[in-house]
């Protein structure tokens, strides 16, 4: 938790000592504080309408995961980074078996009345965001996720490196690269 401000780091190891202690009442709290993180790493790694359940399911599996832990592996924990390399492996997962399995159509589902804005269509709402985040879901995925966990989730490129399984000189250059094509990219639709 070295690169974390030492407000988040108190808080991360209060947190990991709750899930400790009582692992259904620490984890409400790990939720709580990393909900909006998983998501929008769900929502910005191409899961777009999935990103629900991808976080989800991201949450239900370090759930389990913990309850295989003794303490000491607990403390331990960099939770962030832990968090978004379960998403990643998810979403990975997901979409591995998606390509091995053909589609199967669905029953139209009974309409269901919606309860406002999701944070889907506030983003959607917001023309330049959508169209950034157009550009962005069209990087290459190693470019897409290091731009994303960088400065969307504004991880430190160690943080990075260890979600992403890479060397920090490669997340780098994702990173750069990433960011230059978006700039390209950028620069031809306002030109349009």
């Amino acid at each position: 938790m070295d690169d974390l401000p030492e407000s988040d780091a108190e808080t991360d190891v209060a947190m990991l000592a709750a899930i400790a202690d009582d692992l259904d009442a620490g984890f409400a709290g790990m939720v709580r504080g990393y909900q909006r993180v998983v998501y929008s790493v769900a929502l910005r790694v191409g899961a777009g309408a999935d990103a629900d359940d991808l976080a989800a399911e991201c949450f239900l599996r370090a759930y389990r995961a913990l309850l295989g832990y003794d303490r000491s592996r607990i403390l331990a924990l960099r939770p962030r980074s832990w968090l978004l390399t379960i998403l990643l492996n998810t979403w990975r997962n997901t979409v591995r078996g998606a390509t091995r399995r053909p589609a199967v159509a669905m029953a139209e589902l009974p309409d269901r009345p919606a309860p406002g804005p999701t944070v889907e269509d506030v983003v959607a709402n917001t023309e330049t965001r959508g169209e950034l985040g157009a550009l962005v879901s069209a990087l290459p995925e190693n470019q897409r996720l290091a731009v994303v966990l960088r400065h969307v989730v504004e991880l430190p490129v160690a943080e990075i490196a260890a979600v992403m399984r890479i060397p920090e000189g490669t997340v780098k250059s994702h990173i750069s690269r990433g960011l230059a094509r978006l700039r390209e990219q950028y620069a031809k639709e306002v030109v349009r």
